[in-house]
């Protein structure tokens, strides 16, 4: 008996031991990741604070933090950082606003409803996914120049609604079609429509993935470069990715820490954004659906 319990101790033991090796690495590796992630956000904003406008002069410690930088681009006649803000604000919840609205409808369509041509209109949304928006932009620079969208926001967020939808249908149609369908026949056993059940029923339930939508939708105007690049002219129309661009592009201009304040700005709306989604993004799927 005496040895039966000394290897039983010994097998505690063994996996007591493999357990505080798995949360170390588990930690270990959280904090490789941290510092990864960590790090060009504090070389961005150490660099944001330096005085010296050349990257190579700068410093990751600067002995005097200012914030020359950011009150330049919001207070110096020659600089459209405020203006780039508002246009691509304004891009931005356009964008996230109409493309989550029309993606709800599509993927309730081909969710709930059986009509003719549906299952090619599905791999016709596969299909549009595999190709890339750079095999599009001579036809979309072609098409916006014919209406005359050339150089106009406008010209911008109807191509991105365009390309959002195809991918994001399909991934709000996958979400919908773990919703039980009894919902929807119980709904139309107490004489509501196919709008009340869609507005009151299906969409609180799928306020995650539609959370997540947005937000992917939201962050792309801001991150975006080679669309506007394409589409937009003038320096007053430009979005921030492209005006900061401008920064240390030009042959005599080397505004690194001009840049790098204008960029951590760009977190701020996202986080915002992010913040007051995150309770829906990290909700139960269809928590409670069924009650009552």
């Amino acid at each position: 008996m005496s040895k039966i319990f000394e290897r039983m101790q010994k097998r505690q033991f063994t996996r007591k031991q493999k357990s505080k090796l798995e949360v170390a690495m588990i930690y270990l590796i959280l904090a490789v990741m941290f510092l990864i992630i960590f790090y060009p956000l504090f070389w961005a904003f150490a660099i944001s604070m330096n005085t010296a406008s050349n990257l190579f002069t700068a410093s990751l410690s600067p002995e005097n933090w200012s914030l020359d930088n950011y009150v330049w681009l919001f207070t110096n006649p020659r600089s459209d950082y405020l203006q780039w803000y508002r246009n691509t604000l304004f891009v931005s919840t356009i964008v996230t606003v109409v493309t989550t609205l029309l993606v709800s409808f599509t993927a309730y369509a081909f969710s709930r409803y059986r009509f003719r041509g549906r299952t090619y209109g599905l791999y016709a949304f596969l299909l549009l996914q595999m190709f890339p928006v750079l095999m599009a932009m001579v036809a979309l620079f072609i098409l916006l120049n014919t209406i005359g969208l050339i150089d106009n926001l406008w010209g911008l967020i109807l191509i991105y609604i365009g390309g959002n939808i195809p991918m994001n249908a399909f991934l709000v149609k996958g979400y919908l079609d773990t919703l039980p369908k009894s919902l929807d026949e119980s709904a139309k056993m107490d004489g509501a429509g196919h709008f009340r059940i869609f507005f009151q029923i299906l969409l609180p339930l799928a306020k995650p993935i539609l959370s997540v939508v947005a937000l992917f939708n939201f962050m792309a105007p801001f991150m975006d470069f080679i669309l506007p690049r394409i589409v937009l002219r003038s320096p007053e129309n430009f979005t921030l990715a492209l005006g900061l661009y401008n920064f240390v592009n030009a042959q005599f201009s080397n505004n690194f820490s001009r840049f790098a304040a204008g960029a951590v700005l760009i977190a701020i709306p996202i986080a915002t954004v992010y913040l007051l989604l995150q309770k829906y993004l990290i909700s139960g799927l269809a928590a409670g659906a069924t009650k009552g």
